[in-house]
């Protein structure tokens, strides 16, 4: 299962929710205490994803988007139910 995130580095706190409308239409919003150095980031969005969608940390892959905010995120073995609670997590 594919589907695009907007990443908030530098966040207060880790937090996977909200829905971001941009020009490449809507994303998953994910903040991250990381800040978006030496891909520090990255590996904090794959940990946050992977808590909120109760997959492991491998089977969350960054397809697109590995240098900027904007990116297209990859659930390897995505459980059951799994669109529902992105559906949630978007509204």
């Amino acid at each position: 299962m594919r589907f695009p995130v907007r990443v908030k580095p530098g966040a207060k706190r880790d937090s996977v929710g909200g829905i971001w409308a941009g020009p490449g239409g809507p994303a998953l919003v994910v903040a991250v205490s990381a800040p978006a150095v030496e891909g520090k980031a990255n590996e904090a969005v794959r940990r946050a994803l992977a808590a909120a969608f109760g997959v492991r940390r491998k089977d969350v892959l960054i397809i697109a988007g590995e240098r900027g905010r904007d990116k297209v995120v990859e659930l390897c073995s995505a459980p059951e139910g799994t669109a529902d609670l992105l559906a949630r997590l978007l509204g």
